[in-house]
Protein backbone atom coordinates (compact mmCIF):
# COMPACT_ATOMS: atom_id res chain seq x y z
CA UNK A 1 0.00 0.00 0.00
CA UNK A 2 0.93 3.29 -0.42
CA UNK A 3 3.45 5.83 2.02
CA UNK A 4 0.41 8.20 1.89
CA UNK A 5 -2.30 5.60 2.89
CA UNK A 6 -0.39 4.32 5.82
CA UNK A 7 0.18 7.96 6.88
CA UNK A 8 -3.63 8.88 6.34
CA UNK A 9 -4.13 5.47 8.53
CA UNK A 10 -1.78 6.41 11.50
CA UNK A 11 -3.24 10.25 11.41
CA UNK A 12 -6.93 8.97 11.91
CA UNK A 13 -5.57 6.39 14.64
CA UNK A 14 -3.55 8.93 16.13
CA UNK A 15 -6.67 11.61 15.83
CA UNK A 16 -8.64 8.86 17.82
CA UNK A 17 -6.29 8.22 20.61
CA UNK A 18 -6.18 12.26 20.79
CA UNK A 19 -9.82 12.24 21.25
CA UNK A 20 -10.02 9.68 23.81
CA UNK A 21 -7.36 11.03 25.62
CA UNK A 22 -9.35 14.66 26.11
CA UNK A 23 -12.49 12.98 27.31
CA UNK A 24 -10.32 11.23 29.68
CA UNK A 25 -8.81 14.47 31.22
CA UNK A 26 -12.48 15.94 31.00
CA UNK A 27 -13.28 13.27 33.29
CA UNK A 28 -10.03 13.58 35.04
CA UNK A 29 -10.70 17.32 35.93
CA UNK A 30 -14.27 16.62 36.74
CA UNK A 31 -13.55 14.40 39.24
CA UNK A 32 -11.22 16.32 41.16
CA UNK A 33 -14.21 19.11 41.02
CA UNK A 34 -16.34 16.91 42.77
CA UNK A 35 -14.03 15.91 44.74
CA UNK A 36 -13.83 19.82 46.41
CA UNK A 37 -17.26 20.35 45.59
CA UNK A 38 -15.89 22.94 42.85
CA UNK A 39 -19.20 24.07 40.48
CA UNK A 40 -17.03 26.21 38.87
CA UNK A 41 -14.25 23.87 38.24
CA UNK A 42 -17.14 21.44 37.10
CA UNK A 43 -17.77 24.90 34.35
CA UNK A 44 -14.37 24.81 33.00
CA UNK A 45 -14.31 20.69 32.62
CA UNK A 46 -17.31 21.35 30.48
CA UNK A 47 -15.51 23.98 28.28
CA UNK A 48 -13.03 21.08 27.11
CA UNK A 49 -15.63 19.52 25.16
CA UNK A 50 -16.86 22.21 23.10
CA UNK A 51 -15.01 21.44 20.24
CA UNK A 52 -14.70 17.79 20.36
CA UNK A 53 -17.64 17.08 17.92
CA UNK A 54 -15.29 19.01 15.04
CA UNK A 55 -12.96 16.48 15.83
CA UNK A 56 -14.72 13.35 15.25
CA UNK A 57 -16.62 14.84 11.75
CA UNK A 58 -13.17 15.62 10.96
CA UNK A 59 -12.02 11.50 11.17
CA UNK A 60 -15.29 10.45 9.84
CA UNK A 61 -14.23 12.99 6.98
CA UNK A 62 -10.84 11.77 6.24
CA UNK A 63 -11.74 8.10 6.47
CA UNK A 64 -14.29 9.11 3.66
CA UNK A 65 -11.12 10.02 1.80
CA UNK A 66 -9.66 6.92 2.69
CA UNK A 67 -11.93 4.98 1.13
CA UNK A 68 -12.21 6.99 -2.20
CA UNK A 69 -8.44 7.25 -2.65
CA UNK A 70 -7.17 4.36 -1.34
CA UNK A 71 -9.45 1.45 -1.42
CA UNK A 72 -8.00 -0.49 1.83
CA UNK A 73 -8.04 -4.30 1.68
CA UNK A 74 -10.28 -6.20 4.13
CA UNK A 75 -8.40 -6.06 6.90
CA UNK A 76 -7.68 -2.52 6.48
CA UNK A 77 -10.97 -1.85 5.81
CA UNK A 78 -12.21 -3.78 9.18
CA UNK A 79 -9.86 -1.17 10.96
CA UNK A 80 -11.32 1.84 8.96
CA UNK A 81 -14.87 0.88 9.63
CA UNK A 82 -14.54 -0.03 13.27
CA UNK A 83 -13.55 3.83 13.61
CA UNK A 84 -16.48 5.38 12.08
CA UNK A 85 -18.31 3.03 14.76
CA UNK A 86 -15.70 4.51 17.50
CA UNK A 87 -16.10 8.41 16.44
CA UNK A 88 -20.21 7.70 16.88
CA UNK A 89 -19.63 6.11 20.84
CA UNK A 90 -17.24 9.35 21.52
CA UNK A 91 -20.00 11.78 20.39
CA UNK A 92 -22.13 9.82 22.72
CA UNK A 93 -19.41 9.71 25.45
CA UNK A 94 -19.34 13.77 24.97
CA UNK A 95 -22.87 14.12 25.09
CA UNK A 96 -23.46 11.93 28.07
CA UNK A 97 -20.51 14.13 29.85
CA UNK A 98 -21.52 16.97 29.24
CA UNK A 99 -25.13 16.40 31.00
CA UNK A 100 -23.50 14.67 33.71
CA UNK A 101 -21.69 17.34 34.74
CA UNK A 102 -24.61 20.00 34.36
CA UNK A 103 -26.63 18.15 36.26
CA UNK A 104 -23.50 18.33 39.04
CA UNK A 105 -23.40 21.61 38.71
CA UNK A 106 -27.24 21.86 39.72
CA UNK A 107 -26.81 19.53 42.63
CA UNK A 108 -23.32 20.73 43.79
CA UNK A 109 -25.32 24.74 43.60
CA UNK A 110 -28.11 23.50 45.99
CA UNK A 111 -25.67 22.84 48.79
CA UNK A 112 -27.13 20.18 49.87
CA UNK A 113 -25.02 18.11 52.70
CA UNK A 114 -26.95 14.94 52.33
CA UNK A 115 -26.63 15.41 48.42
CA UNK A 116 -23.26 15.85 48.18
CA UNK A 117 -22.15 12.96 50.26
CA UNK A 118 -24.12 10.59 47.96
CA UNK A 119 -22.18 12.47 45.03
CA UNK A 120 -18.95 11.94 47.01
CA UNK A 121 -19.74 7.82 47.42
CA UNK A 122 -20.45 7.39 43.66
CA UNK A 123 -17.02 9.25 42.56
CA UNK A 124 -16.10 5.31 43.30
CA UNK A 125 -17.77 4.92 39.67
CA UNK A 126 -15.70 7.59 38.42
CA UNK A 127 -12.64 6.27 39.35
CA UNK A 128 -13.73 2.71 37.65
CA UNK A 129 -14.22 4.93 34.69
CA UNK A 130 -11.17 6.63 34.60
CA UNK A 131 -9.30 3.33 34.55
CA UNK A 132 -11.46 2.30 31.75
CA UNK A 133 -10.61 5.68 30.00
CA UNK A 134 -6.39 4.25 30.48
CA UNK A 135 -7.29 1.08 29.20
CA UNK A 136 -8.62 1.94 25.62
CA UNK A 137 -6.41 4.14 25.21
CA UNK A 138 -3.49 1.69 25.68
CA UNK A 139 -5.77 -0.87 23.72
CA UNK A 140 -5.61 1.71 20.59
CA UNK A 141 -1.76 2.47 21.37
CA UNK A 142 -1.10 -1.35 21.76
CA UNK A 143 -3.04 -2.20 18.44
CA UNK A 144 -0.55 -4.77 16.98
CA UNK A 145 -0.70 -6.75 20.29
CA UNK A 146 -3.97 -9.19 20.00
CA UNK A 147 -3.49 -10.77 23.48
CA UNK A 148 -3.25 -7.53 25.42
CA UNK A 149 -5.88 -6.46 23.92
CA UNK A 150 -8.40 -9.12 25.09
CA UNK A 151 -6.45 -8.38 28.43
CA UNK A 152 -7.45 -4.71 28.25
CA UNK A 153 -10.94 -5.13 26.73
CA UNK A 154 -11.43 -7.41 29.91
CA UNK A 155 -10.03 -5.24 32.34
CA UNK A 156 -12.68 -2.72 31.19
CA UNK A 157 -15.09 -5.02 31.61
CA UNK A 158 -14.24 -5.76 34.94
CA UNK A 159 -14.18 -2.02 36.38
CA UNK A 160 -17.62 -1.47 34.37
CA UNK A 161 -19.36 -4.70 36.53
CA UNK A 162 -17.76 -2.83 39.57
CA UNK A 163 -19.63 0.27 38.81
CA UNK A 164 -23.54 -2.30 38.88
CA UNK A 165 -22.31 -3.30 42.24
CA UNK A 166 -21.43 0.29 43.30
CA UNK A 167 -24.73 1.53 41.78
CA UNK A 168 -26.45 -1.01 43.82
CA UNK A 169 -25.04 -0.06 46.63
CA UNK A 170 -25.74 3.65 46.37
CA UNK A 171 -29.35 2.86 45.50
CA UNK A 172 -30.26 1.13 48.63
CA UNK A 173 -28.81 3.65 50.42
CA UNK A 174 -31.13 5.81 48.88
CA UNK A 175 -33.87 4.44 48.48
CA UNK A 176 -33.90 4.44 52.64
CA UNK A 177 -32.99 8.04 52.41
CA UNK A 178 -36.23 9.07 50.38
CA UNK A 179 -38.39 7.11 52.68
CA UNK A 180 -36.86 9.62 55.48
CA UNK A 181 -37.06 12.53 53.81
CA UNK A 182 -40.07 12.71 51.57
CA UNK A 183 -39.86 16.18 50.72
CA UNK A 184 -36.29 15.39 49.00
CA UNK A 185 -37.44 12.54 47.34
CA UNK A 186 -37.62 13.47 44.35
CA UNK A 187 -34.24 15.39 44.89
CA UNK A 188 -32.55 11.75 45.70
CA UNK A 189 -34.54 10.00 42.63
CA UNK A 190 -32.86 12.42 40.24
CA UNK A 191 -29.60 11.90 41.45
CA UNK A 192 -30.00 8.44 40.91
CA UNK A 193 -30.67 8.94 37.56
CA UNK A 194 -27.48 11.37 37.19
CA UNK A 195 -25.38 8.31 38.53
CA UNK A 196 -26.73 6.19 35.71
CA UNK A 197 -25.94 8.74 32.93
CA UNK A 198 -22.56 8.21 34.23
CA UNK A 199 -22.50 4.83 34.32
CA UNK A 200 -23.14 4.82 30.21
CA UNK A 201 -19.69 6.35 30.11
CA UNK A 202 -18.06 3.22 30.80
CA UNK A 203 -20.73 1.68 29.16
CA UNK A 204 -19.51 3.34 25.71
CA UNK A 205 -15.58 2.68 26.68
CA UNK A 206 -16.44 -0.79 26.61
CA UNK A 207 -18.50 -0.93 22.97
CA UNK A 208 -14.91 0.97 21.71
CA UNK A 209 -13.10 -2.02 23.37
CA UNK A 210 -15.26 -4.36 21.26
CA UNK A 211 -14.97 -1.85 17.95
CA UNK A 212 -11.08 -2.32 18.51
CA UNK A 213 -11.00 -6.40 18.73
CA UNK A 214 -13.16 -6.10 15.66
CA UNK A 215 -10.81 -3.97 13.95
CA UNK A 216 -7.71 -6.45 14.63
CA UNK A 217 -9.50 -9.87 14.56
CA UNK A 218 -12.84 -9.61 12.94
CA UNK A 219 -15.99 -10.89 14.02
CA UNK A 220 -19.38 -8.84 14.53
CA UNK A 221 -19.24 -5.64 14.88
Amino acid sequence: MLPQYHDARHEVRDTVIEMVENLANTNKLAFEAMKSNSVEGLENARKGLKEMQDITEKIDNNIVLIFAKFTPGARDLREMVSYLKVTSELNRIQSNVNSYLKNMQSVLIEDNRDMSEFIHDSLRINQCTLKAFDYSIEMLKTFEDDDKIKKLASKINIEFSKTEDIYSILEKEMVQKMSDADSHAGEYFNLLKYFRKNMKIIDRLENIAQRVIFARMGGKL
